[in-house]
């Protein structure tokens, strides 16, 4: 048997063994699924740490890691471009491009959604804007390990629980607790609409930060599920042929997820600060 004939079998079984991974949806699902493990590439793999304390399960998963290296380098980015500001109060480079942004989320969505008073949220509001887009674009970038942690809907369900204890802290501190529910329901209601009424409103506390969580999870994850179901095209169809499709649109995808991860951050944070002008102003 020549070399090239043994090169061409081999070729053969690697095509075959790539096209009966990706007919399986299993393997598009490990890319997206969170990990127990991280992969360094070529230098190999390790597995995280496994952590019970009184029965709860505290391990350090891949998702858990990413965040956490996502919220250290922008802390500090934050650290540079503030000390940017010391050297001059003009800012300038890194300085410059988070004033932009800070100057956005403050007179383009906190200031006009929550109205008077809006500057104790300022830090809250700037922190999940940053975080939800460090992390949406960090997923975007091909290597193995860096998936996009808003895509796994428990990081999504945990910001919006946070959103949501702000939002009725907001609203109960503002006009106390039962000023507060006793806005729930409107007044002048006849009397025998307003059980419906308040089981009604009381449901609606909950989707607020049901739809945010769900927004931002299912917007992430499809476009990764779109983007390697497009790759998977080539073992599918048995041919390279499809190849320079496949790639390119998965390269107009990968351009419009940057669009997409711009866009979540945006619209979760504008409905955060919405919900908490609605809290803080329910004569309106």
């Amino acid at each position: 048997m020549t070399p090239d004939t043994v090169k061409a079998l081999t070729s053969a079984d690697t095509l075959k063994k790539a096209a009966e991974s990706s007919s399986d949806p299993s393997w598009i699902m490990h890319h997206v699924m969170d990990s127990n493990r991280i992969s360094f590439g070529p230098l190999g793999s390790m597995q995280l740490p496994h952590l019970q304390l009184f029965g709860f399960n505290l391990s350090i998963t891949r998702d858990i890691f990413i965040m956490w290296f996502v919220s250290a380098v922008l802390v500090i980015l934050l650290l540079i471009a503030a000390r940017g500001y010391k050297r001059s109060l003009v800012p300038k480079g890194i300085s410059n491009f988070f004033e932009v942004i800070i100057d956005f989320v403050k007179n383009e969505i906190v200031k006009p959604a929550i109205g008077k008073g809006y500057e104790p949220y300022m830090p809250y509001m700037l922190t999940l804007f940053f975080f939800i887009l460090f992390c949406n674009m960090f997923g975007l970038i091909p290597l193995p390990n860096l998936v996009v942690v808003t895509g796994n809907v428990a990081v999504t369900a945990s910001l919006a629980i946070i959103s949501f204890v702000v939002i009725q802290y907001t609203g109960m501190k503002q006009h106390g607790v039962m000023n507060y529910l006793k806005s729930l329901v409107p007044s002048g209601m006849p009397v025998m609409i307003i059980p419906i009424m308040a089981v009604i409103e009381l449901i609606g506390l909950f989707t607020k930060p049901f739809a945010l969580c769900i927004r931002l999870f299912a917007n992430m994850v499809a476009g990764h599920i779109v983007i390697f179901s497009l790759l998977g095209l080539i073992f599918i169809m048995h041919t390279i042929y499809v190849a320079p499709v496949s790639v390119g649109f998965t390269l107009f995808i990968e351009m419009l997820e940057i669009l997409v991860a711009l866009i979540q951050a945006y619209v979760f944070t504008m409905l955060t600060a919405l919900f908490i002008g609605m809290a803080k102003h329910i004569e309106h």
